[in-house]
C-alpha cells in the first residue's frame, strides 16, 4: 500500500485518483467529493449519503432539539413559507 501517489490534471480539469488509493478508500465510479482549495493545497473529501438508520437518528435528534427549544410545527411551516416568499 502506497502512502503517496502523483497524478496530473487534464485540460478539462479532471484528476485521476490512483487505483491503490481508490481501492484502499473503497471509492467507486460516481463517488462525490467536497473540494477545498487554499493557496497551493487542494483537498478532496469523499461524501456519502447517510444510511436510513443514520438519517433516522439525525431526524430524531433534530426533533428533540426543536421540542426542547419550544419550537412548534406552525413555526416550521411559517419559516418555510417565509423562505419561499409566501405569506
Amino acid at each position: 500500500m502506497q502512502a503517496l501517489a502523483t497524478t496530473r490534471m487534464s485540460s478539462k480539469g479532471q484528476v485521476v485518483i490512483p487505483e491503490d488509493v481508490r481501492t484502499r478508500l473503497n471509492l467507486e465510479a460516481g463517488a462525490q467529493f467536497v473540494v477545498v482549495g487554499e493557496d497551493d493545497v487542494v483537498i478532496l473529501k469523499s461524501i456519502q449519503r447517510p444510511s436510513m438508520a443514520d438519517f433516522d437518528g439525525l431526524i430524531r435528534k433534530a426533533r428533540q432539539q426543536a421540542r426542547s427549544s419550544g419550537m412548534k410545527r406552525t413555526d416550521i411551516t411559517k419559516a418555510i413559507s417565509r423562505v419561499r416568499g409566501r405569506k
